[in-house]
């Protein structure tokens, strides 16, 4: 994979590397900032949704990209922030006190989730946050007192300042929020934190011998993770403007990991990649659901065949329970074999080609024995 050479150590701190790139993400940025423009609702709506996982994605990718802690229960956090928010907002509590307050919440919570991480790796410390995942949602559906069960609460979009937002108003809200965290999470991987997570990620045997604290560290990167996942909370339950427990299962903590691998698990532009599929995928299949058994029955037509059983056929296949879970499992495998750098790896492919033609060489892309786990996430 091309890296660029750096000669100064400030290079390293520019958030921008090259010109090109403060044009094409200036050229982003306006482009984001008409979207309720050129969008209907319906689109703008996606856009929203896109948001809200990529910062879940940003939060996976920190601890589990960066400082290689698994995490199969971020549904879990996401809850905390959501109810957190229907709380508050019932007591009449303004919204900067309660959004603030909910990641501070979520982020003490998964200081303490953090701490099993301590003597936890691999399958036995999924297994801890999959076990916690499973505690909040029950207590989400007995605390009625505070949850209200399983009947779920009802919220409004929220007021600024005692404006209130509307639909677009909320977009631009949930636009400055994920533009503030992907800012501080790359200034906070360029930290002396972000390089402790790596060092851990690669050798706790060697991080320990340059200084760093294994139990502070993690703690922190689960802190840091469950907190951003928790303002994404507050801006779910709001974009849905209903929550009950059963929306935060194991499936939604399943489409949380599948972000950051489609995407890319070292990357944080590979959350936007992942939340972007995630979120289109569901049109998708349902437009192939609507759309492919009418195209099938007329091709079988064409070729002089029983269209009409055709036709039936296929909307068997395509309306069979699970066959949504089925591909999701099939996309996952093909990326873990065939793209184990995720869509923000191919983009990078795809320039380096773009960069190079008409002269790459046909051995640019092979794929080389990694010893060392950073090098495998370059």
């Amino acid at each position: 994979m091309h890296q660029p050479v750096k000669t100064d150590y400030s290079q390293d701190l520019r958030l921008f590397r090259t010109a090109g790139q403060v044009w094409s993400y200036a050229a982003l940025a306006v482009f984001l900032l008409a979207a309720p423009i050129l969008f209907g609702n319906y689109l703008l709506s996606q856009v929203v949704f896109v948001i809200i996982y990529a910062i879940v994605g940003i939060a996976l990718i920190i601890l589990s990209g960066y400082t290689g802690q698994v995490s199969i229960g971020h549904a879990a956090f996401l809850a905390i922030g959501a109810y957190t928010a229907a709380y508050c907002q019932k007591q009449g509590i303004p919204f900067v006190v309660y959004f603030v307050l909910a990641g501070a919440l979520t982020g003490v919570v998964g200081y303490l989730v953090g701490l099993p991480a301590l003597r936890l790796h691999g399958v036995y410390l999924a297994i801890a946050t999959f076990a916690f995942a499973f505690i909040v949602e029950e207590i989400l559906a007995r605390w009625e007192s505070v949850t209200n069960g399983n009947e779920g609460i009802m919220l409004a979009l929220p007021d600024l300042f005692g404006l209130k937002l509307g639909d677009t108003g909320f977009y631009y809200l949930c636009l400055a929020v994920v533009t503030t965290i992907m800012l501080g999470a790359i200034n906070l991987l360029r930290s002396p934190t972000g390089r402790a997570f790596v060092a851990l990620r690669d050798s706790e045997t060697a991080a320990k011998s340059m200084g760093v604290n294994p139990a502070r560290y993690k703690t922190r990167s689960f802190a840091i993770s469950a907190a951003i996942t928790g303002l994404a909370g507050v801006l779910y339950a709001h974009k849905l403007s209903f929550i009950s427990p059963e929306m935060f299962t194991l499936s939604l903590s399943i489409e949380f990991i599948m972000i950051v691998i489609i995407g890319g698990i070292a990357s944080l532009r590979g959350a936007v990649f992942g939340a972007i599929f995630m979120i289109m995928v569901d049109p998708v299949l349902a437009t192939l659901k609507d759309d492919l058994p009418g195209l099938v029955a007329n091709v079988v037509s064409v070729l002089g065949l029983n269209g009409g059983g055709a036709q039936e056929a296929v909307a068997r296949v395509v309306n069979a329970p699970g066959l949504k879970s089925l591909i999701f499992g099939l996309i996952i495998i093909f990326f873990i074999i065939f793209e184990p750098f995720g869509l923000a790896g191919r983009w990078e492919k795809i320039k380096l080609y773009v960069r190079l033609f008409p002269l790459y060489k046909a051995t640019t892309f092979k794929r080389q024995k990694m010893y060392l786990k950073s090098e495998r996430g370059r």
